[in-house]
């Protein structure tokens, strides 16, 4: 395969971009090599600059569950653009957006519009000690929820892939209000709780870890924390950044049937463009200025085009079937995985829930981030680079999600089981 474009332009990128990218995981540099510099998209499919086409499991890190390049998205955001790109004023479009994200999210009576999702968590911490009036927040060990730095303590994602889980910059006395709790070990949360409780303003979980892979939670875990905190008058946060609109209509919370006190959502509800919110209940919400006393404020927040494309992707996921077939092509991609790695012997354990899967080379469950940090890193490296040899492009981190969208049909799933049978071949 031909990447002698990718590699110049990474070459002219490490002598502008710190590292050559704009995020960390994009450069690689767990899995080796050069990445791919991408030059355009449409369905399930992603070009680089060389020409070569893959199909795409990341898919923008979860957000394009219609596909590339959506025709109805296209033409909306072409049109909105038109009329204008940013007013820093009230939309109509704002309302439309919110309309249909409190419609899934019944726990979200109020939203406020951001433009990430790590913007949302960090403003929902905000909002749950200033109404609290308590410092503390508790997260969960692997489980990421952007870069701010209340947050990036203990943290999964890039984080992981690049080993400082816990990043210099980050202020002690920040880090110290930051309790990390291991993730499906409800006894150690109350422990944690009965002894902090008081001090504590949030907790705030990812309900499925995405970013130390796809970890589901423990038959009782999510109910567990529910009941805690709501004992201990801690503000339950569910990050639903990855998850919200992805595993089920209503995110996670509908899935397992569990309502937090405050919701946090990423670029899926703008169909990719950059966008995020949070919401909660009229009374927490209600505290955030102009309303209440708390400051969250945001130039872009609510943008119109981004607004206009989350319009369009979010009308389409209302339609009968979506998640449906969304879990059959999950389904069926993660059958030819476990089919292939089976024929070779390769121990390895699959998780998945709904459209969110992941491989892992180990020969345990993996249902805690302990089992995460015992998996083979050095195989999954080789995998991942005969995957994109043979033109399938994976997330460069055995600590991430694949991700399937509508744009992938049977024959992009029997594409790839034929790039896993030679994939595995030379891994055993």
């Amino acid at each position: 395969m031909n990447t002698k474009k990718s590699n110049d332009l990474f070459s002219r990128a490490q002598r502008l971009l710190v590292g050559g990218v704009n995020s960390p995981v994009r450069a690689f540099k767990a899995v080796g090599g050069a990445p791919r510099f991408i030059k355009k998209a449409a369905g399930p499919k992603i070009v680089d600059a060389d020409g070569n086409t893959y199909i795409d499991y990341v898919c923008s890190w979860g957000p394009m569950i219609l596909g590339h390049a959506d025709a109805g998205v296209i033409e909306t955001i072409s049109a909105r653009a038109a009329l204008g790109t940013s007013f820093g004023a009230p939309t109509e479009l704002e309302i439309d957006l919110a309309e249909l994200v409190t419609e899934a999210f019944p726990s979200m009576e109020r939203v406020r519009m951001v433009s990430s999702g790590t913007e949302a968590t960090m403003s929902a911490i905000r909002l749950a000690r200033g109404a609290t009036g308590r410092d503390k927040i508790v997260k969960f060990a692997g489980c990421y929820h952007g870069h701010s730095d209340s947050l990036l303590v203990k943290a999964g994602s890039g984080a992981l892939t690049h080993g400082v889980p816990d990043s210099p910059g980050v202020p002690a006395a920040l880090a110290g209000n930051t309790i990390v709790a291991p993730y499906n070990d409800l006894d150690a949360v109350a422990e944690i709780l009965d002894a902090d409780g008081p001090q504590i303003a949030c907790l705030i979980v990812e309900p499925i870890a995405g970013n130390m892979g796809v970890v589901p939670p423990a038959d009782g875990f999510l109910a567990g924390l529910r009941e805690l905190t709501g004992c201990h008058g801690i503000l339950l946060i569910f990050d639903e950044v990855i998850t919200g609109f992805r595993v089920a209509h209503g995110g996670a919370q509908e899935l397992y049937g569990i309502k937090p006190d405050l919701t946090c959502l990423g670029k899926i509800i703008g169909g990719g463009l950059p966008v995020g919110a949070f919401g909660g209940s009229a009374e927490i919400m209600e505290q955030l200025s102009p309303v209440g006393p708390i400051y969250q404020a945001g130039t872009l927040s609510g943008n119109p085009i981004a607004m206009a494309a989350g319009i369009a992707t979010l009308e389409r996921l209302k339609e009968p079937g979506v998640y449906k077939e969304l879990d059959r092509l999950a389904r069926s991609l993660a059958e030819a995985v476990h089919t292939a790695a089976a024929d070779q012997k390769i121990p390895h354990r699959i998780n998945r829930v709904g459209s969110m899967l992941n491989l892992f080379f180990t020969d345990r469950a993996v249902e805690t981030f302990n089992d995460v940090m015992t998996c083979d890193l050095d195989r999954f490296t080789k995998f991942f680079q005969a995957m994109l040899d043979g033109g399938i492009y994976l997330p460069p981190s055995q600590f991430e999600t694949w991700f399937v969208s509508l744009a992938h049909g049977d024959g992009e799933i029997e594409a790839t089981e034929a790039a896993l049978a030679r994939a595995f071949e030379q891994i055993k």
